[in-house]
């Protein structure tokens, strides 16, 4: 039987991953050590250039210039840019890397899967140095392909159990646990719920924060009263007409977004209810607008436009340090109490979580 060389083991093309995987070693460590970044220990450095050595790589010379080209620019791709909470963090963003010499290429794919595919790949073929992103409720394979391709990236708000990145989230179930406690503490026991669809962490959260506060007073859980819907207005106000037409209908409601919130509200005023006379109500997600309703609004705030620069600066630090332990950062929400729930004027804090 023919030996078989060392030469006719190697793949006949040679890839950052094939280097990658012979070094034992990240993708994003081989792709600093070939384009000549620093960051990487020295002998990190010599495995990566012995495997290269002995694979025969060979670098691409059109995308190593365009690599040159778009390091320093920044791939931002969001859900839904008509939603004032993702308006916020892409000003922390674009704040963040502006100071840092960074451009942003924003994308939305507007909760279309088939969309969000396109524009990770627009991203890959114009090489961005790096992507913060919040994905869909399907997450397309190309966020595994771009993490293989040594491409540095931070999720924001929704996070991915799978796809080892960084992520910047917020207190969910503390902000949902403390606007519940607090109407339960205002005697409300018949509270409704509407958040968005239960494939995302951020609705899932929200939800377990409404049932532990309700199980905590010794209270029910519902089913009925919890609706699950796509974060959009229009979907907001037909799971509250829904509500409002059940038999018993909710004394008060939980909107788990800010379109969410809009929707609710509008459902409320077309049945001519009083708020809070006959139904009080709590969003997740402060506006700008929410002292200007009468009554004005109480709200879960998280804090968006530092949502937006964590991320960017956890981007930014992973690119600089490309080996270092995976970071979660978990911020922390504040419960701002106005009229519309009943109660006085006053101000809580969650707990902060680290």
């Amino acid at each position: 039987m023919p030996r078989h060389s060392q030469a006719a083991s190697r793949p006949s093309i040679a890839t950052v991953k094939h280097v990658a995987e012979l070094a034992g070693v990240s993708t994003a460590t081989v792709s600093r050590v070939l384009s000549g970044l620093s960051g990487v220990r020295e002998p990190l450095r010599l495995k990566v250039v012995d495997a290269a050595r002995k694979l025969g790589y060979q670098p691409n010379r059109a995308a190593r210039d365009l690599r040159a080209r778009s390091s320093r620019t920044i791939g931002v791709l969001i859900p839904d840019i008509e939603n004032p909470f993702f308006t916020s963090v892409i000003r922390g963003i674009e704040e963040t890397l502006h100071a840092s010499g960074y451009t942003l290429l924003l994308a939305n794919f507007n909760e279309d899967p088939a969309r969000e595919a396109a524009q990770l790949a627009t991203f890959r073929a114009e090489g961005v140095g790096g992507l913060i992103f919040a994905a869909s409720r399907e997450p397309a394979p190309l966020y595994q392909h771009l993490s293989e391709a040594g491409i540095p990236m931070v999720a924001v708000s929704r996070t991915l159990g799978k796809l080892r990145v960084d992520q910047v989230t917020v207190g969910n179930r503390d902000g949902a646990f403390n606007a519940i406690t607090h109407l339960i503490e205002l005697g409300h026991t018949r509270i409704a719920m509407i958040t968005g669809p239960a494939e995302f962490n951020t609705a899932r959260e929200r939800q377990q924060g409404y049932e532990d506060a309700l199980r905590t007073a010794r209270l029910p859980v519902v089913e009925e009263l919890i609706v699950h819907c796509d974060f959009r207005q229009t979907a907001g106000h037909d799971a509250m007409r829904r509500l409002l037409e059940a038999h018993s209908r909710p004394t008060a409601v939980f909107a788990g977004s800010n379109l969410l919130t809009l929707g609710t509200l509008q459902a409320i005023h077309e049945s001519e209810l009083d708020i809070p006379g006959e139904i009080a109500i709590i969003g997740f997600d402060e506006m700008a607008w929410a002292m200007s309703l009468r009554p004005p609004l109480t709200t879960v705030a998280q804090p968006a436009l530092e949502v937006g620069r964590t991320a960017a600066e956890l981007l930014l630090d992973r690119i600089r340090k490309p080996e270092q332990p995976r970071k979660q950062v978990v911020l922390e929400t504040q419960l701002i109490v106005r009229a519309s729930c009943g109660a006085a004027a006053q101000t809580r804090r969650t707990r902060h979580l680290a």
